[in-house]
């Protein structure tokens, strides 16, 4: 449950967004004021860009070869907003001062759709019919899924897919794991004996990392129920038939927090597992201190932690495992992340842009092959010349070369500008590209994702847009129970006792159906009932 560490204040934003609304009654309406071209390509433009969370930090314009190559042959120039680290803040004071960037980069959900009901937001249908690569790449139920309740689609999706994908999963330090005879790891007992291995053999070792604020914890769920992600957990509910169920009375989810309590007892999991920040879990990956980790983007940490300790020993690392799981579950049944067709998150224009078909026109150019090349692989001429028959780069020589770490950090820079990702054809290339590779020469990253974590993703699109807007009857009855669980959950996991996890466990239900869970999961079945409508009449 990620979102419960969310620090966007939803409610303030709905209220000013209220107040700006009123005093912009003439703003340009849909679709712009400016024409671009006839949809042929893109022309020239420069607009700013805001990225939604705190962590992120958007690095200059043209400071690297694929952004430095659009800036020069596309004579496109984006002029980053920083959150500072206060995104939720920074948001507001540009609603209050009616300053607003003209692209923002953001969650799908409640903030998207607040900016949408103030009038703050251009809508893009007539550009999506337009211009030629979303039409191509993206499919009508994910386009149809992406629209408001007024029919309109005001959002751009990023990392969208047509396939199945996912970044979560579990690995192991290669060398704790060899030093320790390499022991079974696929079960949760398996994994229970072989942290106390690590506890006793290597005191300065955390045996099992959870990632930022305990993240990998609830990613854990997965491996007690089949056909089952932490979407669950963050919806408050299980699917059983077509309505959901409390998350509190599900076996699974209480046999869980029962093992999570007691490694956290037993040590075996970071003391400070839910307070923890990115940076010191990258820490302890990137210098080897870590025997086993769980996490939703294993494949990041995974790759930056496997190119820190081979640089200076090629047999070290970690290496990606299939996920863990009870004894007795169908291990092909058990998934550790889910993901959706509409991806990871959403770009929307706002009517402060002065030409937004421009705007849209170069994200189409960035979801078709020719930017996503350029944005992932790089420009032509760097680490490719040549295509082969389905498109994908063949990598040259200097790719081949250039040491993995080094390339594949240069790499990572420009994806951070991939903000239309296509999964689908990006991993299509990445696989091809692979394949031409010498084993040394592969990435860990794209490894880890074509024999583990992209076959242990489970479909989850069906439960997209449920969560309720915030400052309604049924937004504050959503934002009461996430509270009541974000308490319990803590006190689960640091609970001194078998007993004492039940007692909480048994406390939140109580007050969760206090506070109106049953009226929450009524509504949260109705919407994804109604997913489900969309995405059958589609097929």
């Amino acid at each position: 449950m990620r979102n419960r560490f969310k620090g966007v204040s939803l409610l303030l934003i709905s209220v000013l967004l209220l107040l700006t609304a009123c005093g912009r009654k003439n703003s340009n309406s849909n679709a712009g004021n400016a024409a671009a071209d006839d949809g042929s390509g893109i022309k020239p433009v420069t607009f700013s860009f805001y990225g939604n969370y705190d962590w992120l930090t958007t690095a200059p314009w043209a400071d690297n070869e694929a952004t430095k190559w659009i800036q020069e042959n596309q004579k496109v120039t984006v002029e980053p907003v920083q959150s500072g680290g206060a995104a939720a803040e920074k948001l507001n004071t540009m609603i209050v001062s009616g300053d607003l960037p003209d692209v923002i980069f953001t969650d799908r959900g409640p903030t998207v759709e607040k900016l949408v009901q103030a009038g703050q937001l251009v809508a893009l249908d007539d550009y999506y019919e337009k211009y030629p690569n979303f039409k191509k790449y993206v499919k009508e139920s994910t386009l149809n899924l992406l629209r408001s309740e007024d029919g309109k689609i005001y959002q751009i999706p990023n990392w969208y897919t047509s396939g199945q994908f996912g970044n979560g999963g579990w690995m192991v330090n290669k060398d704790i794991y060899n030093a320790l005879g390499k022991p079974a790891l696929e079960t949760f007992d398996d994994l229970y004996q072989y942290l106390q291995q690590v506890r006793e053999k290597y005191p300065d070792v955390v045996p099992l990392e959870v990632g930022e604020k305990g993240a990998g914890l609830e990613i854990m769920y997965g491996g007690f129920r089949e056909d089952a992600t932490s979407k669950f957990i963050s919806l408050g509910g299980y699917p059983e038939g077509d309505k959901l169920v409390s998350i509190y009375d599900d076996p699974a989810y209480k046999e869980m927090m029962l093992y999570v309590n007691k490694l956290y007892r037993e040590r075996l999991i970071t003391q400070d597992a839910l307070q923890q920040t990115q940076d010191a879990v990258k820490e302890k990956v990137n210098t080897g201190r870590v025997a086993v980790m769980v996490e939703s983007n294993i494949t990041t940490y995974g790759a930056e932690g496997h190119r820190a300790l081979t640089a200076s020993n090629p047999d070290s690392g970690y290496e990606i495992i299939w996920p863990i799981h009870k004894a007795g579950l169908d291990k092909n049944k058990v998934f550790v992340s889910g993901f959706e067709t509409l991806g990871w998150n959403v770009n929307v224009i706002t009517k402060k842009a002065k030409d937004p078909e421009a705007i849209f026109a170069y994200y189409d150019w960035i979801t078709g092959p020719e930017g996503q090349k350029v944005l992932f692989f790089g420009p032509k001429g760097l680490y490719w010349d040549e295509e082969d028959a389905s498109g994908a780069p063949i990598p040259n020589e200097k790719y081949k070369t250039a040491p993995a770490n080094e390339r594949t950090e240069t790499m990572r820079k420009f994806e951070d500008f991939n903000w239309a990702g296509n999964t689908t054809f990006i991993d299509t290339a990445k696989m091809s590209l692979e394949a031409s590779l010498a084993a040394n020469q592969k990435s860990w990253e794209t490894v880890a994702q074509s024999t583990v974590t992209w076959k242990t993703a489970l479909d989850i699109t069906e439960f997209v847009n449920t969560d309720p807007v915030p400052d309604t009857e049924i937004g504050i009855i959503a934002q009461n129970v996430a509270d009541i669980y974000t308490l319990a959950f803590a006190q689960m996991v640091q609970a001194k006792s078998d007993e004492d996890v039940l007692s909480a466990l048994d406390k939140a239900k109580k007050n969760a159906e206090k506070a109106g869970l049953a009226k929450l999961l009524e509504y949260k079945t109705e919407k994804w009932q109604e997913n489900v409508q969309k995405i059958n009449a589609t097929k």
